[in-house]
């Protein structure tokens, strides 16, 4: 099963939704998402049930955020460049990428998972480091798989003039 291809299906990233993800401003209100819900379930100790309005709120805006922003002026700018190494990396079974970039890409994304294990395990228990240590190793890692996706997109751009149009 392939995690990227079933969120962007569960997402609904149509190649207007892409062009409008594409925008720095839709990229970069996504870092703090993570952070966000971590905030939210933490919250349950003094919330209560209402803690769920929040992460519901984050839920809608998760899914919002690559709708509501304008196709960007331009995408040559490092986060525009990630987006569009996303679409490289999900597009990966119809044009092959290099291994090294795929070989990457997993490691980056299991070191992003495991970074969960102990931030869920320190949010179950309510302990503030584990919650801190997962957070850093998982915000970490997809931050790195981000930096990877530009390289990758750099790489396929210079080969495929339908990926190197993307770039404006």
């Amino acid at each position: 099963m392939d995690l990227g291809a079933v969120t962007e299906k569960g997402m609904g990233m149509s190649a207007d939704v892409w062009a409008r993800h594409a925008n720095p401003w839709s990229g970069w209100t996504r870092v703090p998402l993570l952070p966000a819900f971590v905030a939210a379930i933490w919250a349950r100790q003094w919330m209560g049930i209402w803690c769920l309005a929040s992460i519901a709120a984050l839920l809608v805006w998760t899914w919002l955020n690559p709708r509501v922003f304008p196709r960007p002026a331009s995408t040559d700018n490092w986060m525009s460049r990630g987006v569009l190494g996303e679409r490289v990396w999900l597009n990966r079974k119809s044009v092959p990428i290099p291994k090294h970039h795929a070989d990457w890409a997993i490691l980056l994304g299991v070191v992003s998972g495991l970074g969960l294990i102990p931030m869920a395990w320190g949010l179950w228990q309510y302990e503030f480091w584990p919650v801190m240590a997962g957070l850093v190793i998982a915000m970490g890692g997809k931050l790195w798989f981000l930096d990877r996706m530009v390289w990758l997109y750099a790489d396929m751009a210079s080969e495929r003039p339908d990926y190197r149009a993307m770039l404006y």
